[in-house]
């Protein structure tokens, strides 16, 4: 099998997905946690500085999920196939959300009546709130795995996405993006609302925490498939540990009024979680819960490798360019918001 640097092509594509989806959960992640926040915030004026503090880069995060099912389809078209149909359900609702979310923002700010800005408020706020919910249970079903056939099609029922684990995954992507947006928030907000936010991110911090150590106990104790690897490579300890310490170093950070870095520990803990789940899961891209044989992997579900081999040349070019254009768009609107005529 032909190989990059001792990788096989499969690999390389396996790693550059997950490279994206965890770039897109990163920073469409505070733009959600922002929004799924939004109601908590009483003044006209705070919602409106909330809103413009993303304004800027909500759009622009979401092309990482755009290169994400991109890569998919490129790279893992059997998977494609399965995942896209599998959760066909969720995946509407996702993307529903994710049409009125961008409603709401552009929408809100066009008439100066109370009653329409309230109301594109709460689609706002709900939109982000389904949007994390819906990602948090599809990533539970992919890291438990779902009922698939011997032709690797869905073999169950939409009942079957609500076993107890890929809800808790579901609430806990929600209090991971709560935490991320309200740090992100205060590093954007300034006197009454910035002591507000203050608050906020040490409660979502809180939330996180004990949701996550619920979830990753009842992954211990109950799904035993996703401790596999670790228990096979002592040395993969070191990630759950290296994610212990960001996740520890956000309160520590928070405490200090050091938010950028307090926002880089979050952002840490986001990616380590991806990579953890990448870990588990290795090779599977769908696990069948059912019967093992009809998983679908990196190896049978992949392109050509010649497909692959041109893409991966294609990737490596294309991705630091949309990396290099975030940083740009970050660097250009950083500080403090400050509100004007042209403000949502």
């Amino acid at each position: 099998m032909e190989t990059f640097l001792g990788l096989d092509y499969n690999v390389w594509w396996f790693l550059v997905f997950g490279g994206v989806i965890s770039g897109y959960a990163i920073l469409d992640g505070f733009d959600l946690g922002a929004g799924a926040l939004h109601l908590l915030l009483n003044k006209e004026q705070s919602r409106r500085i909330a809103m413009n503090a993303i304004g800027p880069v909500w759009d622009g995060n979401e092309v990482w999920l755009v290169i994400g099912g991109g890569a998919l389809f490129a790279g893992f078209p059997v998977a494609y196939a399965a995942i896209f149909s599998a959760f066909y359900v969720p995946f509407m609702i996702f993307m529903v959300g994710l049409i009125f979310r961008a409603v709401a923002i552009e929408f809100r700010s066009k008439e100066p009546m109370l009653w329409w800005r309230k109301t594109w408020d709460i689609v706002y706020n709900i939109a982000c709130i389904v949007i994390a919910l819906s990602l948090g249970l599809m990533l539970g079903n992919v890291a438990y795995g779902i009922p698939l056939n011997a032709d690797k099609e869905f073999a169950g029922n939409w009942m079957s996405f609500f076993h107890p684990f890929p809800i808790m995954v579901s609430i806990t992507t929600l209090a991971l993006f709560l935490m991320h947006g309200a740090i992100y928030l205060t590093m954007k907000t300034e006197n009454r609302l910035y002591t507000k936010m203050h608050l906020l991110a040490n409660n979502f911090t809180v939330f996180f925490v004990l949701s996550f150590v619920i979830t990753t106990l009842y992954t211990l104790l109950y799904i035993p498939h996703l401790c596999d690897q670790f228990r096979q490579n002592p040395s993969l300890f070191l990630l759950p540990v290296l994610m212990i310490l960001a996740i520890a170093n956000i309160p520590r950070q928070i405490k200090k009024g050091l938010y950028r870095y307090a926002f880089l520990s979050s952002a840490v803990t986001i990616a380590l979680l991806l990579i953890m789940v990448a870990v588990e899961i290795f090779p599977y891209l769908l696990y069948a819960s059912n019967d093992i044989k009809n998983s679908i992997t990196i190896h049978n579900a992949a392109a050509s490798a010649k497909t692959m081999k041109i893409l991966l040349i294609i990737a490596l070019i294309g991705t630091p360019l949309v990396g290099l254009y975030t940083a740009f768009v970050f660097w250009t609107f950083k500080g403090k918001v400050k509100l004007d005529e042209m403000s949502y």
